[in-house]
């Protein structure tokens, strides 16, 4: 079984709304989406992320766009003006995503 980081399959945008942050992965190759919603789970995301999301987590597929946008509840210390983590917007939420690894046996 090779393992890769997920931005070997995919790509993604990220961004916030307060004390939430938003990560689309897309697709890079359409092929590849089926397997990827097979493989990023909300479970999954729950646990690579842990405790830096403390809410709920969403996943809305866009077909269309062979993506996914993940919303994660309660996961930037607050949002840009409560929190003091380094990165208030979620900016490297969606750079930590992509560090994921993902199976490439399928």
């Amino acid at each position: 079984m090779a393992m890769v980081y997920l931005n070997t399959l995919a790509h993604g945008r990220s961004g916030d709304k307060g004390d939430t942050s938003n990560v689309c992965v897309f697709a890079r190759d359409p092929k590849d989406y089926e397997y990827l919603k097979r493989v990023l789970t909300v479970e999954r995301v729950k646990e690579y992320f842990g405790d830096m999301v403390k809410g709920e987590i969403i996943r809305y597929d866009v077909d269309t766009l062979h993506g996914m946008n993940f919303v994660m509840k309660h996961a930037l210390g607050g949002g840009a003006t409560h929190s003091l983590r380094l990165d208030t917007l979620g900016k490297s939420m969606g750079s930590a995503f992509m560090r994921m690894k993902v199976d490439t046996d399928w």
